[in-house]
């Protein structure tokens, strides 16, 4: 029997990660990629993470008219004032490489010592009803770390590989996907969100 409309879900991406990791997190739902409705990314125009967040989940909203879930996250650097924070997708640049936004990062913080290299990854993820809804649902996870000199392992994607973790001794990149996600800004935010819709009966 197929899941009536309230319990379908729009996802403002096409990331099969993260299709996967939101569908595993809410299995009452079924989780759709903006995609197979030929939907045009919207462009993040916003200063903060929940700007942006909001901004394509009423923009899946809006092109699918059914609820959506949306979510954006980055990498916060203290020494660097915030950055690369909002653009961390393409702090090298538009279309920058994951290895070009990293070797930036340790560029703009070659000369900083290894006890002010604090950083932390942000995610947050909101849930519309509909894209002109007054309360979207709002989590958000902080995962706590320092930047490395080098890069080290092979796991992972992104600032990964230069995102020390103190609790485990180790590289984001160096731990596997169930570690990680257990531990990391989305997987809190999500953890969050899961409360938030048993909550309100979603």
């Amino acid at each position: 029997m197929p899941l009536p409309d309230h319990q379908k879900i729009i996802l403002a991406s096409g990331n099969k990660g993260k299709i996967k990791e939101i569908q595993a997190t809410l299995k009452g739902h079924l989780i759709i990629p903006q995609s197979e409705f030929n939907v045009v990314e919207a462009e993040e125009t916003g200063s903060t993470f929940v700007e942006n967040a909001i901004i394509k989940a009423r923009n899946a909203a809006l092109h699918c008219s059914s609820p959506a879930i949306a979510d954006d996250s980055g990498l916060v650097v203290d020494a660097l004032n915030g950055a690369p924070g909002v653009i961390s997708a393409r702090y090298a640049g538009d279309g920058a490489s994951d290895r070009q936004n990293l070797l930036k990062l340790l560029q703009e913080l070659e000369d900083i010592p290894p006890e002010q290299r604090s950083a932390r990854f942000v995610c947050v993820i909101v849930f519309m009803r509909h894209a002109n809804d007054p309360l979207p649902l709002i989590a958000q996870g902080t995962w706590e770390g320092t930047i490395l000199k080098r890069p080290v392992g092979d796991n992972g994607f992104g600032y990964d590989p230069v995102f020390w973790v103190p609790a485990h001794r180790q590289a984001s990149a160096e731990l596997n996907p169930e570690q990680k996600n257990a531990i990391s800004h989305r997987g809190q935010a999500l953890s969050i969100l899961t409360a938030m819709f048993r909550s309100c009966g979603l």
